[in-house]
């Protein structure tokens, strides 16, 4: 750890010093230390604006540096400045990169590969399926998702990288003591876990409007690019994928339909030139990844019983409601409930929506292969 890291952190502390003023303080005193104890008339001189001044006469006699890492430590907090060998070599390409991150959890060298995974936080099923399936298949080629941690499709991409036994990251846009929303607390646990939450903010600050598309600049920063499943022509994914695109990383969009308002951002940028995904392979190989390999083999399903049988040749990737199954099927509804919620536990459909069946991915690939 750096000698004056608590000083980087007392710095961080105060609001409006970033990245550029880290550099001109450092360079001006030496080290951090220095500029932390220098008066304001020292501080003046080393050309520190006038706003900024004030802001830093404002906060600093109320912030203890020592306190600060004290607090870090007892979260099981670790920090990273931008001088540190491990600070991620991707997101210090960035313009305005942050001088300090902060993590629980491990950051580890393979997370340079990952792809970052937004949308809205209203997923369709479709949205919902699209992302549980493309996202298993990237975690399971050894790709890191990273995400905001929001409702809806951020969290339907951790948890579907998790439980595929991959690692996921979550940048903040609050401090890390702060889990927002606050149902996704045991999520962010998991991803600890598996992984890491970041944030560029102290411990305490609350999660405000405007600290998301700045937090977005670092999501898209850390990644090779970002895949955007469903959005709005306005909404926060539609600002990650623009500061992507600022930032020179890939942009890959999941199509929708043209009568979805949650699919107009992705028609959008479809339009615009990102590119279309249709399965996690057109992903790899814009990426140059072709060479990785998928690292879990897929397990051969075939059905158990008559009515497994009968059930699955009438199911498909496309949603199907439990009451077409039974007339077209000509079983009770009593058993076709019963089957298909065996059929859930075993992996061979999926329940999308209410009552709304489809085959899991490994259902379609495998099953139809033998049987149709």
């Amino acid at each position: 750890m750096k000698e004056d890291i608590k000083y980087w952190v007392g710095f961080n502390n105060i609001p409006g010093i970033g990245r550029v003023r880290f550099s001109q303080l450092e360079a001006y005193f030496g080290n951090l230390e220095n500029a932390w104890k220098a008066s304001i008339g020292e501080l003046r001189a080393s050309g520190i604006d006038r706003a900024a001044l004030k802001t830093i006469a404002r906060y600093r006699p109320d912030i203890s540096p020592d306190k600060e890492i004290e607090k870090l430590e007892r979260y099981g907090v670790k920090i990273i400045t931008c001088q540190d060998n491990d600070y991620p070599s991707r997101l210090k390409e960035i313009y305005d990169y942050p001088p300090l991150i902060y993590i629980r959890g491990d950051l580890l060298p393979e997370d340079e590969w990952c792809l970052a995974v937004v949308g809205t936080r209203k997923a369709s099923p479709y949205g919902k399926q699209v992302t549980e399936e493309l996202v298993a298949d990237l975690a399971r080629s050894k790709i890191s998702i990273i995400s905001g941690l929001a409702r809806g499709i951020d969290t339907i991409a951790h948890r579907s990288a998790l439980e595929c036994g991959g690692r996921s990251l979550a940048v903040f846009a609050s401090g890390l003591d702060i889990v927002y929303p606050g149902e996704n607390a045991r999520l962010a646990r998991d991803i600890i876990e598996n992984g890491c939450i970041i944030s560029e903010y102290p411990l305490g600050t609350k999660p405000r409007a405007e600290n998301f598309p700045r937090r977005n600049r670092i999501l898209s920063g850390l990644s090779m690019g970002v895949m955007v499943v469903e959005a709005g022509e306005t909404s926060g994914a539609m600002i990650t994928a623009r500061m992507a695109l600022e930032q020179n990383r890939e942009v890959f969009a999941v199509p929708g339909s043209i009568l979805s308002s949650v699919s107009r951002g992705t028609n959008q940028l479809i339009q615009e030139g990102a590119k279309l995904v249709r399965e996690y392979q057109d992903i790899l190989e814009e990426l140059n990844l072709t060479t990785v390999a998928r690292q879990m083999e897929m397990k051969e399903i075939l059905p158990e019983t008559e009515t497994e049988a009968a059930l699955l040749r009438l199911l498909s990737a496309e949603p199907t409601h439990i009451d077409e199954v039974c007339r077209n099927s000509g079983l009770t509804t009593a058993t076709v409930s019963g089957t298909l919620a065996m059929m859930e536990l075993k992996g061979l459909v999926k329940q999308i929506g209410t009552m709304n069946y489809v085959l899991s991915r490994e259902a379609r690939q495998e099953y139809r292969i033998k049987v149709d």
